[in-house]
């Protein structure tokens, strides 16, 4: 990728810029409890990168559970219940290694950044960590039709951007996401997940690894 062709980025929120891997596991273990489904961090490890509605029929699934769309919303409402009371505690510290550095680099090169991200509850964990002021674009679960592995998140934060997706770098920790971004055009960095290595343009243990300097 040419180095001047860099101009935006554009982040996964869980497993890129912070870890709630075990709220949510925790969280749909409840739910799969309730209906005494198997369900380990193996399956978890299915519903990276997922809508709540996907995770949850993935869920059902396994169990071969059949219930109504009153229950099932029941059930979407619980778990992210669950989900909420467990981060409040949430706070800087929790942000993975690199973020925050890579963030502040972007602002003092004039490089927008857009979240892309599936969770519906984004807004609501960038501000419990504090770095909701360095996005220009958010994208959640709220304003997309189609989740992931759709590219329309990520295309509408680049939209947002006022950017095309050959301009733009996507982070992303999931299998999902990383075919939204390939599917959609962009240069891929995989973050963490050693499952993704083969499938992104380059990969990283963590962003304490990646140069922005490198691209732009």
């Amino acid at each position: 990728m040419s180095k001047t062709r860099i101009k935006g980025l554009l982040f996964d929120l869980d497993g890129v810029l912070v870890s709630t891997e075990q709220n949510h596991f925790h969280a749909w273990k409840s739910i799969a409890d309730k209906y005494q489904i198997s369900f380990d961090e193996l399956d978890n490890e299915r519903l990276k990168g997922m809508s709540r509605g996907d995770s949850l029929k993935i869920i059902l699934e396994l169990g071969d559970i059949l219930i109504s769309e009153d229950e099932f919303n029941d059930l979407l409402h619980l778990k992210n219940q669950i989900y909420l009371d467990s981060i409040q505690k949430l706070n800087q510290k929790d942000l993975l290694p690199g973020v925050l550095a890579l963030l502040n680099k972007a602002k003092s090169k004039n490089i927008p950044c857009g979240l892309g991200s599936s969770s519906k509850n984004a807004k609501t964990i960038l501000n419990l960590v504090e770095i909701e002021t360095y996005f220009d674009s958010i994208i959640d679960g709220n304003g997309v039709e189609f989740p992931k592995p759709n590219s329309e998140v990520f295309l509408n934060g680049a939209m947002e951007l006022g950017l095309t997706p050959n301009e733009i770098i996507v982070f992303e920790d999931a299998e999902s996401g990383v075919k939204a971004g390939k599917d959609g055009g962009f240069f891929v960095v995989g973050v963490g997940n050693i499952h993704i290595k083969k499938s992104v343009d380059v990969f990283v243990s963590s962003l304490l690894d990646f140069n922005l300097d490198e691209y732009a």
